[in-house]
């Protein structure tokens, strides 16, 4: 098998240190080939990094680091139950560098609770600070049965209000395409030339497999994932049976549903009829698209309505 990307993370692959993240390599490759042009990520913590990690990874074929550092301020890192420091931030940024990992990626989150102290601006500014090629930031997100579902619930936090969210969305993105940024997706952000590449492969419904518990893989007709808790997973290798959790053949009209949510979600936008473009003027004369041709893409405004405005244009399509 020939590999264009591989991704390392969901979880914290960084926790397997630099002889881990080696053998692991090593253990794909047993299976796997790809060429020195490949795009091989890692997910970490910042105080995973250390100049010996960084080496390590580098050595082992790791050319792109997505560095979670959430935020800059202290109280807000606290808060997150984060591990890591805001020093440990830069440290990290300056180990990736020494060791020849240039392409650079920084996660930020955004729209905390208004009770927790973090000025969104000077988190900005600080990433943008480090010199990055990329950075992803996302909205902070209540999930039930989660620590932050319970908190809410009991009442202990209240969660940040749309009008919040609204507002550091669009700094953001005011701020860092001021900066010579391109906002290629809706969490994402480019210099010219330093897209994710695996990432931006999701959103082609490009073909991909998958390794290791709850991961999930796609032929470009189904998905299938393997089971999520370690230890099931673990045994049913050990055993010799296929580790597989599920599986889901798409529909034509899933498909086209999903096609019309990424085309939504990207700066590539979507090439639409003369009858969905007709549908869509309203969208362009409230600010949330443009439409050149025959292609539509959404702005910022609209990307703020992303999950509504994919289901009105589903469902007008399907008439």
């Amino acid at each position: 098998m020939q590999l264009d990307t591989l991704y390392l993370g969901g979880g914290t692959p960084s926790r397997l240190g630099g002889d881990g993240v080696a053998e692991l390599l090593e253990a794909i490759r047993a299976h796997a080939s790809w060429n020195a042009n490949a795009e091989v990520m890692l997910e970490a913590n910042p105080d995973d990094v250390t100049a010996s990690t960084a080496r390590a990874w580098r050595a082992a074929g790791v050319t792109r680091v997505s560095l979670g550092a959430q935020s800059f301020s202290p109280p807000a890192l606290e808060w997150m139950r984060r591990t890591h420091d805001v020093d440990q931030i830069g440290e990290a940024v300056n180990h990736l560098r020494a060791a020849g990992i240039d392409q650079l990626s920084i996660d930020l989150i955004f729209a905390l609770p208004n009770d927790v102290p973090r000025d969104w601006c000077d988190d900005l500014a600080r990433a943008l600070a480090l010199r990055p090629n990329h950075l992803s930031l996302y909205g902070l997100t209540v999930e039930p049965h989660t620590p932050l579902g319970h908190w809410r619930d009991r009442g202990e936090v209240a969660e940040s209000p749309d009008s919040r969210y609204e507002r550091d969305f669009l700094l953001a993105d005011s701020t860092l395409t001021g900066a010579g940024f391109e906002h290629y997706e809706v969490s994402n952000y480019a210099l010219p030339g330093a897209r994710a590449r695996h990432n931006s492969s999701y959103w082609r419904h490009v073909p991909y497999e998958a390794i290791g518990p709850a991961a999930h893989r796609f032929d470009g007709a189904s998905r299938s994932w393997n089971v999520a808790p370690y230890a099931e997973w673990l045994r049913l290798l050990r055993g010799g049976i296929d580790p597989t959790g599920g599986e889901e053949m798409l529909t034509t009209a899933e498909i086209d549903a999903e096609a019309t949510y990424v085309g939504l979600r990207t700066t590539d936008g979507l090439v639409l009829s003369e009858e969905l473009r007709a549908h869509t003027a309203s969208w362009r004369d409230a600010g949330w698209a443009t439409i050149a041709a025959d292609r539509l893409t959404l702005t910022p405004l609209g990307w703020l309505r992303l999950d509504a405005l994919a289901v009105d244009l589903t469902h007008a399509g399907s008439r």
